[in-house]
Parts: structure tokens; sequence; C-alpha cells
């Protein structure tokens, strides 16, 4: 069978996860595009591949590419995502979907009519204890749900030096902290619990109000103390959802919390059992028993659920981890591509519900009310 050929739109950190995800699934990088013309043959070279794309007009039209992969700053990933799938490319794009929520519409509703297959990257879909999780509460192990509750929590932009294109609202949206990691959360806790959030009520707020003008890479060390502006994207946010069949939920997430390197946890309870899930100790699901009884399931492909098993790549206690995710994610793309239909793959469909999520939380903390989810 022919490889799959494809081009990758960013050259920084994710660029990179996709690169190998691609290639270790079995496709052939043709060419990549970055920030400029430079940066691109740049890179090309580094990653030994053919072609150093100026644009994303080139891209497209290269023949050889089938699989577009969108791995820019957010404000590029509409106008990418949408040259892709109207130039027959599947296409492969990093969360959100887009920064607005009719932008995220109009992607989902051409994924929809195109036939081509359009993924979005939540990856944590992909841990294996998560998806023995989910089996368990399909199976009603955790009998009605009585709570849920979680945060995701990160420290790379604690220090006032810090700074990022994710900070500026032009470039990452209207907001930062609760579309970058909070979106994860609530695709996340959605799945698994197979509930979905109704109502939300939220609050946003800056703790660093003002970064040195240098931007650099995500997570890396800071750089030099440079001239100072004003921050207007929340470092820290809080949600309290209900969900459709009215059980409450509350979410804390933030990119300033000292110690807290990428740490996404959840707590499910229900009327006869409980759940845990902490992503930095991803081989572990605790689940919580009455009488004073806990139960550790220890990720493995000997035991548990068919989808925990088929995602356990190594023998428990080799440790699998987020590149794992990402690597089974977007080799299950490309089996979809092929023309299966993987269990959870995150399509564009789930890019815009998150999109939603994320719309209707900024509403609520602007608004210091009560909101809507449809």
């Amino acid at each position: 069978m022919q490889k799959l050929g494809i081009a990758i739109v960013g050259a920084g950190m994710i660029g990179a996860v996709h690169r190998r995800a691609a290639l270790l699934a079995g496709a052939e990088v043709r060419g990549v595009a970055a920030s400029s013309s430079q940066r691109a043959r740049e890179m090309a070279q580094s990653w030994n591949v053919p072609r150093a794309y100026r644009n994303i007009e080139e891209v497209v039209a290269d023949p050889q590419v089938q699989v577009v992969h969108v791995c820019t700053p957010n404000h590029l990933h509409r106008p990418m995502a949408q040259a892709a799938l109207e130039a027959g490319k599947h296409v492969i794009c990093e969360k959100p979907l887009a920064t607005t929520l009719e932008y995220a519409q109009a992607l989902a509703a051409l994924a929809a009519t195109s036939g081509l297959v359009a993924t979005v990257p939540f990856v944590y879909r992909y841990h294996p204890v998560i998806r023995e999780a989910r089996a368990r509460i399909a199976q009603g192990e955790l009998g009605p749900l009585h709570l849920i509750h979680g945060s995701y929590l990160q420290d790379w932009l604690l220090d006032p030096a810090s700074n990022n294109w994710r900070v500026d609202p032009v470039l990452g949206g209207a907001s930062r902290v609760f579309a970058d990691i909070g979106s994860h959360w609530c695709d996340l806790v959605e799945w698994t619990s197979g509930e979905r959030f109704t109502e939300v009520s939220a609050a946003f707020d800056i703790v660093v109000n003002e970064r040195g003008t240098h931007t650099g890479q995500s997570f890396t060390t800071p750089a030099a103390r440079s001239t100072m502006q004003a921050v207007t994207s929340e470092d820290v946010a809080a949600a309290m959802f209900r969900t459709n069949v009215g059980t409450l939920a509350s979410l804390t997430v933030s990119q300033v919390s000292a110690g807290r390197r990428n740490r996404l946890w959840f707590e499910i309870n229900g009327a006869k059992a409980s759940m845990a899930f902490n992503q930095e100790h991803a081989e572990r699901l605790w689940i919580g028993l009455p009488d004073q009884r806990e139960e550790i399931f220890v990720r493995g492909p000997g035991a548990g659920s068919a989808e925990q098993r088929r995602l356990s790549m190594l023998p428990a206690g080799h440790a699998q981890g987020y590149s794992h995710c990402f690597e089974a994610f977007i080799a299950d793309t490309y089996r979809a591509i092929d023309g299966e239909r993987p269990q959870g793959l995150p399509t564009f469909e789930d890019g815009l519900r998150s999109a939603r999520i994320v719309d209707r939380v900024i509403t609520s903390a602007r608004t210091r009310a009560w909101t809507t989810i449809v």
C-alpha cells in the first residue's frame, strides 16, 4: 500500500510532535511550512524532507500531499484548514479548531460536506486507562453520577518575563487558559462520563498584569526581561457546569500554578463508586468503593476493556505517556482515511463542540451569569 503523503504547517514544538507521530504511523512527510521561508528551509533540512513550502497555497497545491497537519498559532487554523479541505486534502488541525464559534461552525460544516477526514488532537482520550474509565462508566459501575470535579494546572507562564503568542488575543483568541487547556478537560470529561454540559457559570482572572514583550516557545525558560506590556487574556479560570442529567461539575484551570507542570486531573463520583485520573500519573486509574475499599487499575494489555488493551502498546510497568497518546491518535486518523471507524477519534464536530463550550464560558465570565450551552 502506498504511503500517505503529508505536509506539516507550523514547525514549533507541536509540529515536531506531529512529525514523529506521522512517521511512526507509516506516513511520508513531503514537506513543511513555517513562519517564514527561511525557517521552512531550515526545518526541511533538519527533518530531511523534500520540500520547504513558502505558504499554505503551495502546500495544498502539492499533488503528493494527501493530509495537511495544521500546527500553527490559533488565528491561522481556520484559513489553513479551510484551504486544505477545499483542495481535497484530509486535515488534522490543532485545537482550538478556530478562534471564534462562527469560524468553527463553518469549518465543521465544510468538513461534513467534503467527505474528507478532519480531526482535532484531543489526545488525552487515548490514555488507555481513560478508555477503561469510559467503559466502566458506560457499563454502570459507578451508578448514577453525583459529582464531577477537577482541574488542569500548569506553571509555564508564572514568571512575568514569560510570554508567548497565546497571550495575544489577536493570535490566540479571546480566551487563553480556558480555550487552551480547559477545553482539553471539558472534552475528556464529557467523553469519559457520557454526559454533556448544558449550563455554565464561569469567572476569569489576570494575575500577571504585565509581561515582557519578548515572546518565546511554549513551555521554555523565560526570556530575559524586556519592555513590559499589559496582559488582556486570563491566567486562571474557574467554571461550574450542570450536565444534561443535572450532575454538577466544577473545573479550575491555570497557567500560573507554581510546581504544576501539566496536571490534568478529574474525579467522577457516582452512587456506587468513584473514579479519579491524573494525567501526570497516567498508568493508573483510582477507583473508590464503599466500606473504605479502593482499587488501582494499572494499564496493561492483559486486562480491562478491549479499547484499553488495544491502546496498551507496552507491558505493565513500562510507562506510556503523552507521546503514545498522540501517536495512537495520528494512527487512528490515518486508519479513518483508509475507511476504518476507530472508536473515540475526535473530529471537527468535537472541535466545534469545544468551541461552543469556550464561547459560552467567555460569555458567562463577561456577564457574571449562568449561561446555557446549546
